[in-house]
This record gives structure tokens, sequence and C-alpha cells, in this order.
């Protein structure tokens, strides 16, 4: 590990205090939780217990995952649950719209579990989504966070066609990680499907990487320059924090320093944003994205 990064990392013996949240709070917080448990409302938000909760939804922004809850997948770093997944709910685009419009959510956020077992891989109720959310509610921008789609430019395509204001799909490591982090993803088919995606239509793209597994500072570099390359707009860079005991280990935690480090580098490289913070997940601040 280079020098630099060694000074900016702590093994793993225990959460650092800047990874410890308080309970989200206020009037908006409150109000949405309330919506979301009377009307069984499924968010990411609450089901991943995400630390920036009520930050976000003090915000009006709130992420919602469609087609189940199993993966096909079985990445090492992820807590959604692999197997055979359940069959495909068509009504689920309007009950997306409808949690939207009863949350009065002003920016979506829309993500899925990868579902290589269908033949068009989910594209289809993901394009439909979208255009439910759209009729129900025309004044909610959007961003779609979408699996690699096996990088099929038919499935792609039906999300550029349904123009979100943003279209994101992670990288979520390194190269030399990509294989034990996501097992059946590939680094490079990442990248292709992030510079197809602009290449041919999409208003803005994003992308998000998770620290503390193992990758060295050149690698974190190396990945964002990539990702310019791609002419991605926005970068999230957090920290990995393991889902359970069967799940990868935290190999070091990244201090505040080294995360503002790659935020003024990415900039620097021609990012129109870069979130990086420990606390940092794919969708936060997400509002912002748009702009």
């Amino acid at each position: 590990m280079s020098t630099s990064v060694a000074e900016n990392v702590i093994p793993p013996k225990g959460k650092p205090k800047w990874l410890r949240v308080k309970l989200p709070t206020g009037k908006k917080y409150t109000q949405l939780r309330g919506l979301v448990d009377k009307y069984d409302l499924n968010t990411i938000c609450t089901s991943g217990s995400c630390p920036n909760m009520g930050e976000c939804w003090g915000e009006g922004t709130a992420t919602f995952m469609i087609l189940g809850n199993i993966c096909t997948r079985s990445c090492g770093f992820c807590g959604v649950k692999t197997g055979r997944p359940e069959t495909v709910d068509w009504a689920e685009p309007e009950k997306v719209a409808r949690s939207i419009k009863i949350m009065n959510i002003k920016h979506a956020v829309l993500t899925s579990v990868d579902r290589d077992d269908l033949k068009d891989m989910g594209s289809i109720i993901w394009a439909e989504t979208v255009k439910a959310v759209r009729r129900m509610n025309p004044e909610t921008t959007m961003e779609t966070l979408i699996p690699d789609f096996q990088g099929i430019p038919t499935h792609l395509d039906r999300i550029i066609n349904v123009a979100p204001e943003v279209i994101s799909h992670n990288m979520e490591t390194v190269k030399r990680l990509t294989r034990e982090v996501r097992i059946q993803a590939k680094y490079e088919r990442s990248l292709e499907v992030l510079d197809y995606l602009k290449k041919n239509g999409a208003k803005r793209t994003k992308s998000g990487i998770m620290l503390g597994l193992g990758e060295e500072e050149n690698e974190v570099i190396a990945t964002m320059e990539d990702l310019r390359k791609a002419d991605v707009d926005v970068v999230t860079i957090g920290q990995y924090l393991q889902p359970s005991k069967k799940h990868l280990p935290v190999k070091q935690f990244i201090l505040p320093e080294q995360f503002k480090k790659y935020e003024e580098i990415g900039l620097k490289m021609g990012f129109r944003h870069v979130e990086s913070g420990a606390l940092v997940r794919s969708s936060y601040k997400a509002h912002k994205h748009i702009h």
C-alpha cells in the first residue's frame, strides 16, 4: 500500500467516531416515516437503514427498489438476498408512482436488484416505472440507478428513451478487486455501459465506489480517471461497511482527510459533482446532481 494511503486509513478495530450517526429527526422525517409505515411503502432508505435517511428525506429525496428483493447475483458486499427471484409484478410501476405521490417526493431515486433471469433483464419494468412516475408526479425529477443489463444496448436504450434526469450505474470498487467484490460483474463492462449511456443521449451519468476493501490510492484515482474518460458527470465515494459476517470484511477505515483528498482530485479532473465521505452512499445529495 502506498505511504499516502497508509497514513490516511486505520485498521478495522471498532467503528470510528465519524461513522457513528445520530438517529434521524425533524418534522419532515417524522411525517414521511409515518406515511411509509401507514401505507407499507418500500424504500431502500428504511430497508437499508441508510445513515443519511433523515437528511435526504428532509430535502424531499427518497430511494425506491423495484423488481423484488431477491437478486440473481451474489456480490460479496451487498446485503440483498440472492436466489430465485419472484414473478415480476406488472402493477409495480403504478405502486411506486403512488408511493412517490403519497410521500410528496421532489426527487426520486429508483434502483433494482439484478434480474438476469429475465429475457429483458427487467428493463421493460424499469422504463414503465419511470413513465408511471412521470404521469402521476410530473414535477418530480428522477435518477435511475441501474444494473449493467449485461451491457446489452436494447435494454440500455429503454432507459435512455424515457429520459430520467440522471442515469447511474455503480463501479463499486477498483479494477483489481472487481472479481472478488462483484462476482458476476466486469469492470470494463460497467465502464462500457456508462460510456454507451452518455454517447447515446443520457442527460447526465453518475457512478459510485466504496472504499475500505483493500484498494490503494492509485487504484482509486485510476478508477476516477476511467470514469472521466467515459464522460461520467458525478461520482460518489463512501466507506464500505460489512452487512453481515457472511460478507467481505472491512480491510480499513478511510480517514475523513483522505475522502477530502479524493473530492479535490475528482473536481480537478472535471466531475460536475464529487460526493466523497465516510457516510456517502449512492443517492446522497442526489437532488443536487441534476444541476
